[in-house]
């Protein structure tokens, strides 16, 4: 593979890390897709270097994003921190994140830290790209949404996808962009 990713995204390459080798690559298929291959490690001393890489990505345009993790054989809760922090920029611009590949080891991190939910983990590109296409929920379609809480059943009404807690019973709940309920 060529460096050509400041083709891609102007700057991209203006600063590198050994520890997380950093290719991009459009998806001719995906509108506004770009397909990242992470290789090495994500932790709290290389993740803001991380974060920076891909707000640049984002910033150019990219809202569209899959992480190709078949070389990255570690992420820390801070790297998953990273992950999400894109899921914030780009869920509002209508984007959306697809996690490829993904290695059992780092996607134990993502389900302890109770994350796995909220990414669309898949298996091939055809599959992220089918995602896609498919376009992501609508989220106007469930919400507003009328809901009972698991714990105390009291009726609580969410305007969007997210954490919050009930009014009643204080348990913390989550409600994705299907509008299903989770305890959070």
């Amino acid at each position: 593979m060529g460096n050509n990713n400041n083709d891609i995204v102007p700057g991209f390459n203006d600063e590198k890390d050994d520890s997380l080798k950093i290719t991009i690559e459009k998806i001719a298929d995906i509108e506004n897709g770009l397909i990242i291959y992470l290789n090495g490690y994500i932790d709290t001393y290389n993740s803001s270097f991380f974060q920076k890489r891909i707000s640049k990505a984002v910033e150019a345009g990219f809202i569209n994003l899959v992480f190709n993790c078949s070389a990255l054989n570690y992420v820390s809760s801070t790297g998953i921190g990273s992950f999400t922090a894109f899921l914030k920029m780009i869920k509002p611009q209508g984007g959306d994140i697809v996690l490829l590949e993904i290695q059992p080891k780092v996607y134990e991190v993502f389900q302890l830290l109770g994350f796995s939910q909220f990414f669309n983990i898949k298996d091939t590109m055809n599959d992220a790209i089918t995602f896609f296409k498919r376009g992501a929920p609508v989220a106007e379609s469930v919400f507003p949404k009328i809901f009972s809480c698991p714990v105390c059943s009291k009726r609580l009404k969410a305007t969007r996808a997210g954490r919050f807690r009930c009014s009643e019973c204080k348990s913390i709940l989550a409600i994705d962009q299907h509008g299903q309920v989770f305890l959070g």
